[in-house]
């Protein structure tokens, strides 16, 4: 069957994770995503480490596979020329550089749109386009601490920012979903969008419940470790194994689960130091320190199955380990082998996935690999590649 995207033509400016990772959810349903790189090296994120296989980075791995790389140097007006034809046949044009850089190379959006008013045009950014953060540095982790999220995140003594590249992901996420409704739209009305996404604006909307209680309770949310700021219990706790496993209690019915069918401590149900989910927060020591006096004399698997038997929620705490080896994605054959520059790579299949379409997996590409069949198909012979490629034009 047809991917969603199969027809749609997307040439990407981009660089790093935020934008890359818009793309790529793109190319997964189908789409043709161009992906036009620096020609002196291309994607930074190419280098960021060289863990996979030794040889590529695992951000670049992650986020480009079934893009098309075309190395262009866009300070030459021959690189800018070629980059305009490519626009001039796309349905999207997303770019991450510096707030304004894609504007003074002549692609911003008011530009583009006046010539093609269907174009769909994503400016990605750290902070927004206006502002008086406009022009500040803005990486990952420079974002969640602007926005907030490492305040909520790590322990009362330390924050934390969090181990994934979240405010990456977040725009990524957001960039990819607008595009979706730029395509419906475009589809019902013939016109094309300029789309903003900023990096510290995603980051602040799933801030929002944080944000909230600080709006209207004055308190800034504490950090809980692993536990829950207003719901308890909702920890880690031990086993004989030495393995932690996690136990979260939603209600009063949770509690009432967990401290019968796992803890065998029904007192505790009606217990007004424990009956309700206030009370177990007013005295959360207490209820962890019941909870892990009976997890620690069991071994992990019999804890996990005495949770499962009581309808008590609850997670291994894995690490990567773990994931790679998770039985849920073994049964469900979520796994598939990514051509790369350094051979068969292993890859989970996206997210989203249709039951009568397999999401398109094609290889990771190597730096400026489709160069010279991309300018074949805007009319450049042989003679014109290589005149372009000594100029250092393309690469």
């Amino acid at each position: 069957m047809t991917l969603p995207f199969e027809g749609i033509t997307v040439v990407a400016l981009e660089q790093a994770v935020a934008a890359p990772f818009a793309t790529r959810q793109l190319a997964d349903q189908g789409a043709r995503v161009i992906k036009v790189e620096r020609v002196d090296g291309g994607d930074f994120a190419r280098a960021y480490d060289s863990a996979v296989r030794g040889g590529l980075g695992t951000h670049f791995a992650w986020l480009n596979r079934s893009k098309e790389s075309v190395a262009l140097d866009l300070k030459r007006d021959e690189g800018r020329a070629i980059l305009a034809e490519l626009v001039v046949n796309a349905d999207v044009f997303l770019q991450n550089l510096a707030p304004g850089a894609a504007a003074r190379l002549g692609f911003g959006a008011e530009v583009l749109r006046a010539r093609d008013p269907r174009l769909i045009v994503v400016d990605m950014s750290g902070y927004g386009t206006s502002g008086p953060y406009r022009d500040k540095r803005a990486y990952d982790m420079l974002v969640q601490a602007e926005a907030g999220l490492i305040s909520v995140t790590g322990t009362p003594e330390t924050p934390v920012k969090a181990g994934s590249p979240l405010a990456d992901i977040a725009a990524g996420m957001y960039a990819f979903s607008g595009v979706l409704a730029a395509l419906v739209r475009r589809g019902n009305t013939g016109q094309g969008a300029s789309i903003e996404i900023a990096m510290f604006d995603a980051v602040a909307e799933w801030m929002t419940q944080a944000m909230y209680t600080t709006l209207y309770t004055g308190s800034v949310p504490p950090r809980t470790r692993l536990s829950h700021p207003v719901i308890a219990p909702y920890d880690a706790y031990p086993t004989a194994d030495g393995v932690d496993v996690v136990i979260g209690v939603q209600n009063d019915r949770g509690w009432a689960a967990l401290a019968t069918g796992v803890l065998d401590k029904p007192d505790l149900v009606t217990d007004p130091e424990y009956a309700t989910n206030r009370a177990r927060v007013r005295n959360r020591e207490k209820v962890d320190a019941i909870v892990a006096a009976v997890t620690s004399g069991m071994g992990q698997d019999e804890l996990l199955r005495r949770l499962d038997g009581a309808g008590v929620a609850n997670a291994s705490l894995n690490d990567g380990h773990g994931l790679i080896a998770h039985p849920q994605l073994a049964e469900r054959d979520r796994w598939r082998e990514v051509g790369s520059p350094v051979g068969d790579i292993r890859a989970l299949l996206p997210p989203i996935t249709f039951a009568d379409a397999e999401p398109r997996m094609d290889p990771i590409p190597s730096f400026g690999e489709h160069t010279d069949a991309v300018l074949r198909e805007l009319g450049r012979d042989g003679a014109a590649i290589a005149a372009l490629r000594a100029a250092g034009t393309v690469a």
